[in-house]
């Protein structure tokens, strides 16, 4: 049997004033939820699933936190970028 495909991740920093909050972890979940197999967001030890809002804001992550966006298949590489430009974007906000 074939190994597992290796993760692929993305460090960001976190730049809207409000940091991840509410609506933009919903928007994470979203773009998230597209996504073949596992995507995650980490923060130091903490470790959360991007599709569920609930672990996001779990991760407590406040303007200047620096973030990894990780895959777990590198098909969903268009999931990770599409990540890493909303987060660089502050989310849209």
């Amino acid at each position: 049997m074939p190994d597992p495909p290796m993760a692929v991740s993305r460090d960001v920093v976190v730049v809207n004033e409000f940091g991840l909050h509410a609506r933009s972890a919903a928007r994470i979940a979203k773009i998230a939820k597209s996504a073949q197999a596992g995507v995650w967001v980490a923060r130091g030890a903490d470790r959360a699933d991007a599709t569920s809002v609930l672990e996001l804001l779990g991760i407590a992550c406040e303007k200047g936190t620096t973030i990894t966006l990780a895959i777990d298949d590198p098909r969903d590489a268009p999931v990770l970028e599409a990540l890493v430009r909303l987060v660089e974007d502050g989310f849209g906000e």
